[in-house]
């Protein structure tokens, strides 16, 4: 016992204390190195953590899961995807009689033409109709769902619907599900109720009828000539120049809209079509 409690180390010559020396009210040793002295001068400090941001901004966030072996480029499986843009021109004027409806026919998926020939007036009953604007294909669904419902509500009237009541079908569908789509519409068309009617639902599912509606990208390049050359009261003639002079205005200015003008004029008559080429427009840049 005395030769192991010899070989013991005093806890005093290793910079250490005892509880007992603790208990006396011993000063606490200072440690070997501080934590500046670790990490060097400030300036290395500093060095180092912006080599850590750097290191952070610069790392791929993981998109999705790849497979071991995955023939891809880390850049083509881990980027995230851009969202495209859309854009089009589309307008409807209610006149004594009925309703003109006009849009370009240009399909745009960023700087890519997509189809330079689409309809973009869409029958949704006999003399009820909606311009489509936005995600092609929220539109097109929205159209399917108002086309079979309206369809069931017609059948139980025996007669033809109301345009406020398909207007009021695309605010339902439009309003409730508003942060997952991306739908501008304009419905127009005429009844035996209220003549001709123009509904403007534009993105949020707001719904309001007005004698003219304007959507779409190119919508903002001709508003100051839609203010100056709409006239109250105009006949179908009128209304048909009106809205193709508009259009072509915002084809020429506006890069997402183009190709060629169709019009519906929907009257107590029954459907009118016609189509201007995109080498006959009545403005052009």
């Amino acid at each position: 016992l005395a030769q192991a409690a010899a070989a013991r180390p005093d806890p005093a010559a290793a910079g250490e204390l005892s509880p007992r020396s603790v208990a006396k009210g011993a000063a606490m040793p200072k440690p070997a190195m501080s934590m500046m002295g670790l990490m060097g001068t400030p300036n290395v400090a500093a060095e180092m953590l912006k080599a850590e941001a750097e290191a952070e901004a610069n790392e791929v966030p993981l998109m999705r899961y790849v497979e071991p072996g995955c023939p891809y480029r880390e850049d083509d499986v881990m980027a995230p995807e851009q969202a495209v843009s859309t854009g089009t021109t589309i307008m409807a004027v209610e006149f004594d009689g009925g309703v003109v409806l006009c849009a370009d026919t240009r399909t745009s998926t960023g700087d890519y033409v997509a189809n330079r020939a689409s309809r973009k007036i869409s029958k949704v009953h006999d003399k009820i109709f909606v311009c489509r604007s936005g995600s092609a294909a929220d539109t097109q669904a929205l159209t399917g769902f108002v086309v079979n419902y309206l369809g069931q509500h017609a059948v139980e009237l025996g007669k033809l619907p109301s345009v406020n009541t398909a207007a009021n079908l695309f605010q339902i569908l439009a309003y409730n599900n508003k942060e997952r789509l991306m739908a501008g519409l304009i419905v127009a068309g005429w009844d035996e109720k209220k003549g001709g009617q123009v509904y403007s639902i534009p993105l949020g599912g707001t719904r309001i009828r007005l004698p003219y509606a304007i959507g779409g990208s190119g919508s903002m390049y001709i508003s100051g000539l839609i203010d100056s050359s709409y006239r109250p009261g105009m006949t179908k003639a009128e209304c048909l120049d009106f809205v193709r002079k508009s259009v072509a205005h915002a084809m020429a200015l506006d890069g997402s809209s183009g190709g060629m003008i169709r019009t519906v004029v929907v009257t107590k008559d029954g459907i009118e079509e016609d189509v201007i080429l995109g080498d006959k427009l009545p403005y052009g840049p």
